[in-house]
């Protein structure tokens, strides 16, 4: 069952939610709209090992903005920390940022109970489009769950601003392919791979189990 805002504000005054510098002004009917940190995170590695710490560099958007540019993915945050350890929390752009062409979460929307921070924002445009420290660019929805609560206690606990992926700090889950293994010529009269993929064989699929 999602909240209203009502909700929200009662649980916020109740101490059940935290949202960091709360304003009811920013209440929807079942979210809390959120605004964007002066911050960008850009992975600087032309191609990202999985397994490897990413290369990154911070950029800071200034009082005159910052142009986020097509072709390129950045990572940003919301000025707010938000959680609960009651229920969870989905994130999701606002309609206004939507229709300019801009994307801030693509497959990470969900918050579990437990993980109160600054959320980090996936972000994309569809053509350049100039940004600003403090703008309204998305909201959170929070949901009742059911059954007993387990508290996040993840490899991103503690966050205070954008954080790059950790999924290294996993480490793999199958052997890594390396060398000719991982490469194979093409054959007359075969259909080409798709840009940025690799054609794999059977001899390819028995090498990775």
């Amino acid at each position: 069952m999602i909240l209203t805002g009502a909700d929200i504000a009662r649980e916020v005054r109740a101490g059940i939610i935290e949202i960091g510098e709360f304003d009811p002004a920013r209440l929807e009917p079942n979210s809390y709209g959120f605004r964007l940190a002066p911050e960008l995170v850009r992975y600087e590695t032309d191609a990202i090992d999985c397994y490897a710490p990413p290369v990154t560099v911070r950029e800071h958007i200034g009082a005159e903005g910052y142009v986020l540019e097509p072709g390129r993915f950045y990572l940003g945050s919301t000025m707010e920390a938000m959680g609960s350890a009651r229920y969870v929390a989905t994130l999701h752009a606002s309609r206004s940022v939507s229709t300019l062409g801009m994307w801030i979460q693509f497959s990470a929307p969900l918050g579990h109970c437990g993980s109160v921070f600054p959320w980090t924002l996936e972000i994309a445009v569809a053509q350049p489009l100039r940004v600003y420290p403090g703008m309204l660019v998305g909201k959170l929805a929070f949901w009742a769950m059911q059954g007993e609560p387990l508290q996040y206690r993840g490899k991103y606990t503690g966050s205070t601003s954008t954080v790059a992926s950790r999924l290294g700090a996993e480490g793999p889950a199958v052997p890594r392919v390396h060398g000719p293994v991982a490469l194979r010529t093409r054959r007359h009269g075969s259909r080409p791979a798709a840009p940025g993929l690799t054609r794999t064989g059977p001899t390819d699929a028995q090498g990775l189990s």
